[in-house]
């Protein structure tokens, strides 16, 4: 039986072009979406489902197809992903055909919110309360410092094992295409991870998570999401208090303190810059929020 094309291209971004497996999941659901819209656009599916079929889309065929998708309730920034995603499949699944190019929806990019540093502390601190157990809340504690205190994606926290013990001065990171770096670790976040791992039920092996959930596994991001909702519901903090908002807290924080562009983006891992200069305007954003608050005749 023929692999079908969708899975076989997320075998390639994960394998060739060493996107997450989350990434690699979209962009296969996005596939199989095209895919079974052609299926009944053209009335033939076979054809939809084949290389030489796809080599023939037309403009035409995407602007419906998008037009679908944005029935069913897409935003721009959705739907350009959705277009990005549609995109790298017909490049990959027929590389020498001679593809349409259709411009995708204009987004209009967001500012970070960071959060305060006693934001952030009391943040961490009524979610560690909130847990079941003891060593839970230690748990909750330590990851929340971590991605404040390093700037890590959620991801990136989650995915350290017990290699990273003992720990030092400095931590090594995986992050993007599994690009590592070496972030500087705070000692009151060493001293927050080291009280975790202590009150641990697990043992703290060299293969297994560093940060387990409540039965001994992997922990799940969605388990510290869910949490930091509730928290940030009870704190009456912004819907955009995120655990992502920590790591924007790290980068804005440290820029407003004289840090370079340069080093903040490889303290976060960015392969670019332009993905760091972001930083920049929330930190003058920032400031006309104070003038603005402050000064008399603002």
């Amino acid at each position: 039986m023929t692999t079908p094309l969708p899975i076989l291209f997320a075998q390639h971004l994960v394998r060739d072009r060493r996107r997450s497996v989350h990434t690699a999941r979209a962009y296969r659901a996005t596939a199989e979406r095209l895919i079974a819209f052609l299926a009944g656009h053209w009335g033939d599916a076979r054809r939809a489902a084949d290389r030489d079929g796809l080599a023939a889309v037309s403009a035409t065929d995407l602007r419906a197809y998008l037009a679908r998708r944005r029935g069913e309730g897409l935003t721009n920034a959705s739907a350009a992903r959705e277009l990005s995603a549609v995109r790298a499949f017909l490049a990959w699944a027929v590389p020498e055909a001679d593809l349409p190019r259709l411009r995708g929806p204009r987004v209009k990019k967001g500012l970070p919110r960071p959060i305060s540093p006693d934001e952030a502390v009391a943040l961490a601190d009524d979610v560690a309360e909130d847990a079941a157990e003891p060593w839970i809340g230690a748990r909750d504690w330590a990851l929340l410092m971590l991605l404040y205190g390093a700037g890590l994606r959620i991801g990136e926290a989650l995915a350290l094992t017990g290699r990273a013990l003992p720990l030092g001065a400095t931590l090594v990171v995986t992050g993007k295409r599994d690009k590592t770096r070496v972030v500087p670790l705070l000692p009151q976040v060493r001293s927050a991870i080291e009280a975790y791992v202590a009150q641990s039920p697990w043992p703290a092996d060299r293969l297994a998570p560093l940060f387990r959930g409540a039965r001994g596994g992997a922990l799940s991001p969605g388990v510290i999401r869910k949490s930091v909702r509730a928290a940030r519901a009870r704190l009456g903090l912004s819907a955009r208090t995120t655990p992502h908002a920590l790591r924007h807290s790290f980068a804005t924080h440290l820029l407003g303190r004289g840090a370079d562009l340069r080093m903040l983006q490889e303290l976060l891992g960015h392969a670019s810059l332009s993905s760091t200069q972001i930083y920049t305007a929330v930190d003058a954003a920032h400031i006309l929020d104070v003038y603005r608050n402050a000064h008399p005749r603002a």
